[in-house]
């Protein structure tokens, strides 16, 4: 079963008066996506805890760091080695007192499964499992060394990661499922093998050795053959990526069966090798965990896994190409665009509006909460809650209005202190940084920080907002103030999906366009031709 439903569902189920009662769910539009919660679109302002932080001993500052984040959505691990740890004997400790909690602070949640993978390794299996290697067998080198990853062909492995997944949707659907507390499952996090690209057990080797299978054939659109006369040198990875998505699908749909929400995976994508990142090597199971759904399988990815609806991207990567080329290849018709993991240094803030321009139904740093220890430093780090605090009151709105293709966004890059955004007959000039004196050319920021963020309303009006950026609209082929004018700017926001205006921009304040600078202030603008 898919949680992406048409828009013609969609309508339907408006028109019934169905929707309010229906659990969260993903719908598409000509490409576009939008996240439904309680039956309208709902844009995630999310926050992903750090990994031991999903305890009840911690979760008062972590619901104390969503508030100063201004989140909207917690993103919290649920670890196999709590929840089972007897088999067949489960605990539902964390995830009552998350819910609980959540519910309390007027926050949903992205629940992250922690099982047979995280980050490419095993760390969260029960230790029934880390010692029986013999029933849950683990991957193998070339050099035939065990590694501390299971592998995917172990069926006992999947069995049992199964069992436990679909009592954890039971009990969800038990305590949730008329609440909606719970937007999206996360199943596994970031999956695949570190150490190796893949398995070279027996049974693996002699699966290698033999005809790739037909439903792989089909979506790589390849003749038949064995797995290297097929996928050449690339056949080690792509052996992992078939066994993987198959064994996390099975997990995925055997949830879906019992409580139908949408079920995503994040993926440690592949940087190259000048990228500021982790492990900045171009290699499967050393720069990044083999199997996964990096940026080059993606596409196979969607094909053999279809229970899972979103193929999230997580990034510690913040160049300016790596980061557009990263969300133009998961933003795609078949897959929500979704960031479950980002840096959250102020470096990483204005990617926010670049991911609002590609239409992202979510987007969360990482590492929110005060732990006491952290391995990304204690560091300030205000720009990813100015982001938020900005979006708040307007994420609804944001989200619908993403849905329906109106936004667009510009990001201030190198040597480019000013952009164009086309809306057809009216254009709007971007300009970053302060002061902008007539006749000179806008000096920019010094760390390249400025954004601007515009949805058109209507034939002439437009929602803007933006950082260190100012914003002035005119008529294709003429310059600002030929033949164009505004008639209204009011700033304002919006409550419960209504605009309420709170004083009028005009003069110096909108003379030579729209100042937005670190204060959360938003506009609508109406325009007028003569």
């Amino acid at each position: 079963m898919r949680t992406i439903v048409s828009a013609a569902a969609l309508g339907a189920m408006v028109a019934s008066g169905a929707v309010a009662a229906e659990a969260p769910r993903i719908v598409q539009k000509d490409g576009r996506h939008a996240l439904l919660v309680d039956g309208k679109p709902f844009l995630m302002l999310g926050g992903q805890i750090h990994n031991s932080s999903a305890w009840p001993v911690e979760l008062g500052q972590v619901w104390e760091s969503a508030a100063a984040l201004h989140a909207n959505t917690v993103e919290a691990p649920i670890y196999w080695e709590q929840f089972e740890p007897q088999q067949g004997h489960f605990d539902t400790t964390n995830i009552d007192a998350l819910i609980k909690g959540a519910r309390a602070h007027n926050l949903h949640l992205v629940l992250l499964w922690f099982g047979t993978w995280k980050n490419g390794n095993m760390h969260y299996v029960p230790s029934w499992v880390k010692e029986d290697s013999k029933r849950f067998p683990r991957t193998i080198r070339p050099d035939g060394e065990p590694l501390d990853v299971l592998s995917p062909l172990g069926r006992n492995t999947l069995a049992a990661d199964k069992a436990a997944f679909v009592a954890l949707m039971n009990h969800l659907k038990k305590v949730d499922g008329d609440e909606h507390t719970v937007l999206v499952v996360q199943v596994e996090n970031e999956s695949g093998n570190i150490g190796s690209v893949r398995d070279n057990s027996p049974e693996a080797n002699a699966l290698f050795a033999s005809q790739v299978p037909a439903d792989l054939l089909a979506a790589a659109h390849k003749s038949a053959g064995t797995w290297k006369e097929v996928f050449g040198s690339e056949a080690d990875e792509t052996f992992q990526v078939y066994y993987q998505a198959k064994y996390i699908n099975e997990i995925a749909a055997a949830g879906k069966a019992v409580f139908n929400i949408p079920y995503s995976i994040n993926v440690w994508v592949s940087y190259p090798p000048n990228a500021l990142a982790q492990r900045a090597v171009e290699q499967p199971g050393i720069g990044y965990p083999s199997g996964g759904a990096v940026q080059k399988m993606v596409g196979l990815w969607k094909a053999l896994a279809p229970s899972i609806d979103v193929i999230g991207p997580d990034i510690y990567g913040d160049g300016r190409d790596f980061v557009e080329n990263l969300l133009q290849t998961y933003a795609r018709p078949d897959n929500p665009l979704m960031i479950p993991e980002i840096g959250r240094s102020d470096n990483f803030a204005k990617i926010f509006y670049k991911a609002l321009g590609h239409g992202a139904i979510g987007f969360a740093p990482f590492g929110i909460d005060r732990t006491g220890w952290n391995i990304l430093g204690d560091e300030a780090w205000p720009a990813h809650a100015r982001n938020f605090r900005l979006f708040a009151p307007m994420s609804r709105e944001v989200a619908k209005l993403e849905f329906e293709g109106k936004v667009k966004t510009a990001v201030e890059e190198p040597g480019k202190p000013t952009q164009e955004i086309d809306f057809g007959e009216w254009q709007a000039t971007v300009a970053y940084g302060y002061p902008q004196r007539d006749g000179e050319t806008p000096p920019g920021t010094k760390d390249h920080h400025g954004a601007a963020f515009i949805a058109q309303l209507g034939p002439d009006e437009f929602l803007v907002t933006g950082l260190d950026a100012s914003v002035i609209f005119h008529l294709k082929d003429k310059k600002p103030w030929m033949r164009s004018q505004f008639v209204t700017v009011e700033q304002g926001s919006f409550e419960k999906g209504v605009w309420k205006p709170v004083r009028l921009w005009n003069g110096d304040e909108t003379d030579r366009g729209l100042c937005f600078h670190q204060d959360v202030e938003v506009v609508r603008v109406k325009m007028q031709k003569f």
